[in-house]
């Protein structure tokens, strides 16, 4: 924390009157140490996290923070306004502003540090030792904990020593900080960086604090916000110092960006209710199954924790117990940062990342089986009733026969893959169903969408329920899958399965009957698509539309999936070709991203983009849009054809005119490197704006644009 802030880093009468301009304030203090090495990227970052939740507290306090790639070393700039701020305070505006600055790659130390200051921030005689505080060095010895702080704040009180102090170097954090005091089973393990659960000491005088069997109430409470450095740790503090309060025993796991320390789980199995306040997924959350639970966002922990307390007391003495829970792989991989908005698209993506070794496997041979005997493979006998084994055309078959088995996986993989990232392994079995009557009734990809979709909602639903201890055991293997398949199989074929199915058919005799305008309106739409989130849903929705026509070949769905991988493999392309021609307007980083895009594109990679676009999305992505439009129209135009499901430019032998279609793909190139290649050029960079000097990675003269990277 020494070097964290210092009196540069501190404006006692800041004047701003926005939220948005309080943070450019202090950030700009920051920019003139150095810290910030792009004030326009760091300022984007910092309000992405803030249009993820306020960050105004009661009290009167605002605490902006995001962890930035803009951000040089750890830092923290601390203003106090005369009029206030809007901070989206329930209580009102805020008149002590920290702006937290971590790295993208901090060290467990440093965000201990800050976690440290955030729980420090629920101390009263804390804050109220700051709006006394008549200097700048005496506000930054302050906050530093430092001793002295009390006398050079000439407040006349002991603010300082009824605040935790927080010590200069690391190796003395886990000593000084709250979090030291661990429980002894969590401390076996512990990092000296990383904070622990703490377990207050019961207030024996409290008229709550036992029953009249002498049972002391005992809470187990798990914490996490989408930063993971400020309201984590604040609701942490906040719960035990309630806790203590009411007379209970609170232990308190804080999932923070530094890691995590599991509770004991002697702890969790001794524990009458549980607290989640948190606004991303709680890390095993099936550890805290079967008791009462009180589940709120983070927020509500810092504002009312003795109500959070009353109520999961409340819910003990009803008996109001949760069903067994277990962490879907989407919990189990969130990381700080991803909030609950992220799910479906998560659940979509677990059923493509599971499909797409099917296709390219199946897809490949099959190209190969056309490669290698013609278009009339698909016509020849099953080889295991003939097979010769001289004879090119049954090796040919041979590779199409296997290519279509593994293609028939496709909507069965993609359903119960969905479904298993929704409910975890109790969703495969209805998926997998779904996904196959999907098949039966011809409803193709959207009905594989469909039926895992509904799959995994009906699994989770069922797993609500709270059925007896002797139940439950039978739940997952026996009355899940059958409960669930019934409920998936009377929906895919009787409800929803012949609606899509018609949908289905009409797309693809439109796409059978495509030519001349039609066509190359289709290949705009397929190539904006395809270049509009650089892999993600909308890219796999068109792909998987493209990759679903290969299964019943035609000259339609042949053009779909050429103009799909040909528009695919513009974006990475381009922004190799762009750091190629202009490599001054990117960053050392983004030019070695360059070399390795080449690669990535050639082989139909989209989503080798993706580094580009996260620190540029404004200029790259509509840049990638414009000449994925344009290769798509142009592939359609040129009537080129693609039996291959992947491959790029290693398939062209197995591509109808292939000139034609190389062609398209450099046009795409072009266009998308000129537009980004302008768009950048437009710009000053920050650097020259503030006459200062660029940051490590501009040191070649690349700039520093704007740039708003994918939540951290």
């Amino acid at each position: 924390m020494t070097d964290m802030i210092t009196a540069d880093l501190v404006d006692l009468d800041l004047a701003a009157e926005t939220k948005e301009a309080a943070a450019r304030s202090l950030a700009e203090r920051m920019v003139s140490l150095g810290r910030v090495t792009d004030l326009d990227g760091f300022l984007a970052d910092v309000a992405a996290r803030e249009a993820q939740m306020p960050t105004g507290l009661d009290g009167g306090i605002g605490i902006p923070h995001c962890r930035s790639a803009h951000v040089s070393e750890p830092t923290l700039a601390f203003g106090r306004s005369p009029q206030g701020i809007d901070f989206g305070a329930p209580d009102g505006p805020a008149d002590l502003i920290f702006l937290i600055a971590a790295p993208a790659g901090a060290d467990d130390a440093h965000l201990t540090i800050l976690s440290a200051l955030a729980r420090r921030l629920m101390n009263e005689e804390f804050t109220t030792a700051l709006r006394s505080a008549t200097d700048a060095t005496a506000a930054a010895s302050l906050i530093r904990g430092e001793e002295s702080a009390a006398a050079e704040a000439e407040t006349g009180t002991a603010a300082v020593a009824g605040a935790p102090s927080t010590p200069a170097t690391p190796e003395a954090a886990s000593e000084a900080t709250p979090e030291a005091a661990s429980a002894p089973a969590a401390a076996a393990t512990s990092s000296p960086t990383t904070p622990a659960p703490t377990t207050p000491a019961p207030t024996s005088s409290s008229p709550d604090s036992s029953a009249d069997d002498g049972h002391v109430f005992r809470i187990v409470a798990v914490t996490s916000c989408p930063t993971g450095i400020a309201h984590t740790y604040m609701a942490a503090e906040a719960l035990e110092q309630a806790g203590q309060d009411a007379g209970i025993e609170l232990v308190v796991e804080p999932q923070g960006s530094s890691g995590f320390h599991r509770v004991d789980p002697a702890v969790i199995a001794a524990a009458d209710g549980v607290i989640f306040a948190h606004d991303v997924p709680v890390r095993e959350k099936e550890r805290f199954a079967g008791k009462p639970t009180v589940d709120v966002g983070v927020k509500a922990g810092i504002n009312r924790p003795a109500e959070l307390i009353a109520e999961v007391r409340g819910k003990a003495e009803r008996g109001e117990a949760t069903a067994a829970a277990h962490a879907t792989p989407v919990d189990a991989a969130g990381e700080p940062g991803e909030g609950y908005g992220t799910k479906l698209r998560k659940w979509l993506m677990s059923g493509v990342s599971y499909m797409v070794p099917f296709v390219a496997a199946g897809g490949l041979l099959i190209a190969l089986g056309f490669a290698i005997g013609g278009y009339t493979v698909d016509k020849a006998p099953s080889v295991a009733e003939h097979f010769v084994w001289t004879d090119q055309t049954s090796w040919a078959a041979l590779l199409f026969q296997i290519g279509g088995v593994a293609f028939s996986f496709l909507v069965p993989v993609l359903a119960g893959f969905i479904a298993y990232g929704m409910a975890d392994r109790p969703g495969l079995v209805p998926g997998f169903v779904g996904g196959s009557i999907a098949l039966t009734i011809n409803a193709g990809f959207l009905g594989g969408l469909a039926a895992g979709l509904i799959a995994g909602g009906t699994v989770m639903a069922i797993q609500r329920v709270n059925v007896p201890a002797t139940l439950r055991g039978i739940m997952p293997v026996v009355v899940i899958p059958l409960i669930s398949s019934a409920i998936v199989g009377f929906l895919m074929f009787l409800v929803v399965g012949k609606p899509i199915a018609e949908l289905q058919k009409a797309l693809t005799d439109w796409l059978s009957g495509l030519s001349g305008a039609n066509a190359i309106i289709l290949g705009v739409i397929l190539g904006l698509m395809m270049c509009f989130d650089l892999g993600g849903p909308l890219n796999k929705v068109a792909y998987g539309f493209a990759v679903g026509g290969l299964a019943n070949p035609n000259e339609g769905s042949l053009k779909v999936m050429a103009a799909v991988m040909a528009a695919g493999m513009v974006p990475p392309l381009a922004m190799a070709l762009a750091t190629t021609v202009r490599g001054k307007l990117f960053t050392r980083t983004e030019r070695e991203n360059g070399k390795a895009a080449w690669v990535l594109g050639a082989s139909f990679i989209t989503e080798g983009a993706i580094p580009f676009a996260a620190a540029d999305p404004l200029r790259v992505i509509p840049s990638a849009m414009a000449g994925g439009a344009v290769t798509g129209a142009l592939s359609m135009l040129f009537e080129c054809t693609l039996r291959a499901p992947h491959g790029g430019i290693f398939v062209i032998p197995l591509i109808g005119n292939p000139f034609l279609y190389l062609l398209a793909i450099v046009a795409g190139t072009g266009v998308s490197a000129g537009l980004v290649i302008l768009l950048k050029s437009a710009r000053k960079t920050p650097a020259a704006e503030q006459g200062g000097t660029a940051g490590p990675a501009e040191a070649g003269g690349a700039g520093t644009e704007a740039k708003v990277p994918v939540a951290a």
